[in-house]
């Protein structure tokens, strides 16, 4: 049975229902576990934090679930060329721009609202930040397997890229509901309405990036690192404003690609 068909006008329904099953099903799955044998868990894997094994496999459903897809479908060899999307990295200049200098002014005008800009810097020694960056690189952006890498080009076969963007964002910011209730994670300590809005900018914002990188998985980890970036400030919720304001020009200024069915990427390989 094929899960994903190569036919880029097919329903995406079947292809996407797999994927959502998956992610939820792990991630949602491990917090209940969490949430039903906290002390027994915690006694066997530490407390719950970005270094607990059971989180990081929570974490990293969406990438599990983007790749084993994309194996399911196209063996080993094809996951090879789904992969091989990490190599893709030509862009226009502006969004290196907004990569680079962009994400963080928009990050530094929050703080400067909120008046945490001049805080201490959070390592000390300043070393101890490199450790920390490395995790932030290969904990959250492991999720642009799946996020960006099949369920964005498998739902641009269906809508037009805003739409497509729009909707992924949502279930995006609804996947990381268990993370709002546990103890020990980042999100525990703000409020869910504003972040669930800021990840749908965030995704609508990234959706015209990814689909002018040919479908780059490398720049949605880049995207999505410097959204978790263990050296900025803390800017909630005023970066989100910002977040969201840039996305509404983000959408003007491509609405032509954005709101036109097929003008996205929606090849899970590359030749």
């Amino acid at each position: 049975m094929n899960l994903v068909s190569n036919n880029p006008t097919e329903v995406t329904t079947k292809t996407v229902g797999p994927f959502l099953a998956i992610t939820f099903g792990l991630t949602w799955g491990l917090a209940a576990l969490l949430f039903l044998f906290t002390d027994q868990i915690v006694a066997i894997f530490g407390e719950i934090s970005a270094a607990n094994p059971l989180f990081i496999l929570a974490v990293y459903s969406p990438g599990f679930a983007g790749v084993f897809l994309a194996w399911r479908q196209y063996g080993v060899k094809g996951l090879g060329s789904f992969f091989r999307r990490l190599t893709l990295w030509r862009a226009p200049g502006l969004w290196w721009l907004f990569i680079i200098l962009g994400i963080p002014a928009i990050v530094y005008s929050g703080a400067a609202i909120k008046g945490t800009i001049n805080d201490p810097f959070p390592f000390s020694p300043w070393s101890k930040m490199f450790p920390a960056m490395a995790m932030a690189l290969f904990l959250g952006p492991i999720e642009e397997l799946g996020w960006r890498g099949f369920a964005l080009p498998m739902l641009q076969r269906r809508f037009a890229p805003f739409w497509a963007g729009l909707i992924l964002g949502a279930i995006w910011g609804l996947w990381h509901i268990p993370s709002f209730l546990m103890s020990g994670t980042p999100q525990s300590a703000w409020s869910f309405g504003p972040y669930f809005a800021g990840v749908v900018a965030i995704s609508v914002i990234l959706t015209p990036l990814f689909n002018a990188s040919r479908g780059s998985l490398l720049i949605a980890v880049l995207y999505h690192f410097q959204m978790m970036n263990p050296i900025f400030p803390d800017a909630q919720p005023w970066d989100i404003l910002f977040y969201i304001a840039a996305a509404v020009v983000v959408v003007w200024l491509n609405r032509r690609q954005m709101f036109q069915r097929g003008s996205g990427v929606t090849d899970l390989l590359i030749a």
